[in-house]
Formats: structure tokens, C-alpha cells, sequence
């Protein structure tokens, strides 16, 4: 059945890599339908040191970006937190954001910010530095072994139909409406929603971890040696932080459904992400941005009564109802818009 569903179509190519281009933001801020002030949300980054992945971008990508907003509309971190706390952002601005603490961005972009002398927001897990080594990256970066995304796809589903699992998780394929799922993110293929419908909201963290580790012990990979080159150290984070940028909360164990857990576990998760990035920036953080944009009610109450003060969601498609859900787009639908004004 699974093998049935893939198919070999995206909604863009966020691997896309653009021509350099002009300093013409408003139009196509605009024409994104970005008209409020907002983060430009990013992750993963290639270079000679860190090998391509789906939806990473190099250097030079991350360069052209900053000249298609236009360097003048970028904000450094604390003058966006300044501005957000006093209701003073005006449609134009933007910040730079970036998400789960990893090697390549500290390595990739953030030379080039200091090119154009821009701060940003780094929202950092904190489970990797206790020596944890997460599944959510390790499996990423196990998925950019495959020469196609849609390789390991069929990779994937071939072994879960030889599982238990199968029948179960046919039964619940049944209520999957692909149109509906991840709406508001359209760089997801249709393979890319089908797996994280799968992962995310049919079998358990246990069940996905298991299908996973038997994946590459197949193909023999070497979780040890690719883990460190991942996260960056506390150092470097230091650094972040004594450069004028902003860091920020994203929970310990960067769960990918924040919302569906209890109150008590979310307290753990932001309580010891908070604990820990205090004793590595010398202060209490004041920011945050939600993992996998899940969050409810006691995700805002939790982070309120951390003194938390600012927050990013990650799409533009909800207004914002209070200061922990200011609106991000991702890079890859910039890069879809850079690609096509060039078309």
C-alpha cells in the first residue's frame, strides 16, 4: 500500500540554488504575501564539512536571501526584541532565526552574517549537550545517505510493511486526507507528509525509533562518528551569545509534538532547556521558538511563568494573538520565490 503512495512531485525544490540577485524586497515580500513583520526561519546548511541534505542550503543560498529581503530590512536580534516588546515592528523587518542547535549553521551562516554585520535568534535543544544524541537529527542526517529523499521513502515503507505494524497502520491511512495534512507548509512533497503523518501521528516515538535503528543497522551506520559533527558545543553557543545575537529556548528533547504532551511533561522539557542555557549564557533566556510549531494553552502558561518574553511560531498563517506566536516563514519558500522571479 505504501509503496502505492509515493510519488515523485514537490511543491518546490527547496535545493533549488538561485542566481545572485538584486536588493528588490518589497515587491516580493509582498508577492510571498509577507506583509507583516516577521522571522526568516532556517535549519540546515551544506558545505565542504557538512554534506547536502534535503532542504539545506549553502553559503552562498543564505548570501542571496539576505540580498533578496534586502540587508536594510533585516533587524539585529535585540533591536527586533526591543521593538516587539514596545509594538514598534513595522511590516518591513525581519530577523534571522535559527532552529535546533546545529554545527552547520554556526559553521555556514553565520560567517556570512557577519558579513552584513546582522544578529539573529538561535533556538537551541539542550539534551545533545548531556551527551544525548537525539533520534530526530540522527535520523535526518540518516536519511541524507540516500541519494534520493524518496529512496529512503520506499526504504522506509517496504520495512514497515513487514512489521506488525502494517495492518494498524493501514487501518489508520484510512482517515489521511494529504490535502489537509501540513497545509501550511507546501515545500513538503507528498511522500514528505505521508511519512511524518505516519511518524507523527500513527505509530508511537518507540515504534518509529525501532523501525529506524533496524534501517541503519542494515546499512551499517555509524551514529558515534556522524554525531559529531552535529550540535554545536556549549562554546560556541557562548559565542552566539557574546556576539550580540539572541538565544533562546526550544526545549530539551525537541519532542515533534509538543502539544500532545502533559503539562507535566512540557514543564520538564522548557524547565531544564531554560536551566541549562542559563548556565551557558549567564543569564536567564528570554526567547523561544515552538519545535515543530506544537504547542496549546499550557505551552503559553508554561513559558509565561519562565518569564519567557517573546516566541516564533513557524508558517505565517495564523495571526498573531500574543507574544509567543510571532509568524516565521521558512527559507524554502523563499527559495521557491527567488527561483521564480528568475523564471
Amino acid at each position: 500500500m505504501f509503496l502505492s503512495l509515493l510519488v515523485d512531485i514537490r511543491c518546490c525544490d527547496p535545493n533549488i540554488i538561485p542566481q545572485p540577485v538584486d536588493a528588490t524586497p518589497l515587491v516580493n515580500l509582498r508577492a510571498m504575501g509577507t506583509q507583516v513583520a516577521h522571522g526568516l526561519m532556517f535549519h540546515h546548511f551544506h558545505s565542504d564539512n557538512h554534506p547536502p541534505g534535503q532542504g539545506s542550503i549553502s553559503g552562498e543560498d543564505f548570501r542571496n536571501m539576505i540580498l533578496f529581503y534586502g540587508p536594510e530590512n533585516f533587524l539585529n536580534a535585540p533591536e527586533w526584541f526591543d521593538r516587539a516588546e514596545s509594538n514598534s515592528l513595522e511590516p518591513n523587518h525581519v530577523c534571522l532565526t535559527f532552529d535546533d542547535s546545529l554545527k552547520c549553521q554556526y559553521d555556514v551562516a553565520l560567517p556570512v552574517m557577519r558579513e552584513f554585520g546582522i544578529t539573529g535568534f538561535w533556538f537551541v535543544y539542550t539534551s545533545v549537550l548531556h551527551g544525548i544524541k537525539e533520534p530526530l537529527e540522527i535520523f535526518r542526517s540518516f536519511r541524507s545517505t540516500y541519494p534520493k529523499i524518496d529512496d529512503f521513502y520506499a526504504d522506509f515503507f517496504t520495512h514497515l510493511e513487514s512489521t506488525p505494524l502494517n495492518n494498524f497502520v493501514q487501518e489508520k491511512l484510512t482517515n489521511y486526507n494529504s490535502s489537509h495534512f501540513l497545509a501550511d507548509f507546501p515545500f513538503y512533497s507528498e511522500n514528505d507528509k505521508l511519512f511524518r503523518y505516519i511518524r507523527d501521528e500513527i505509530i508511537s516515538t518507540e515504534q518509529y525509533n525501532a523501525i529506524m535503528y533496524s534501517l541503519m543497522e542494515r546499512k551499517n551506520y555509524d551514529i558515534e562518528n556522524v554525531a559529531k559533527n552535529l550540535w554545536m558545543t556549549p562554546e560556541q553557543i557562548a559565542d552566539l551569545h557574546n556576539s550580540g545575537n539572541i538565544v533562546g529556548l526550544h526545549s530539551l528533547t525537541h519532542p515533534t509534538r509538543m502539544g500532545n504532551l502533559s503539562k507535566a511533561d512540557q514543564t520538564r522539557e522548557y524547565s531544564e532547556n531554560f536551566r541549562d542555557l542559563t548556565r551557558i549564557l549567564g543569564q536567564s533566556p528570554i526567547a523561544m521558538s515552538h519545535p515543530c510549531n506544537s504547542y496549546n494553552d499550557d505551552t503559553l502558561e508554561i513559558l509565561n511563568d519562565l518569564k519567557i518574553q517573546l516566541g516564533f511560531r513557524a508558517n505565517m498563517v495564523k495571526p498573531r494573538e500574543n507574544n509567543f506566536e510571532y509568524p516565521r516563514i521558512d527559507h524554502a519558500i523563499v527559495m521557491k520565490q527567488m527561483t521564480s522571479s528568475h523564471q
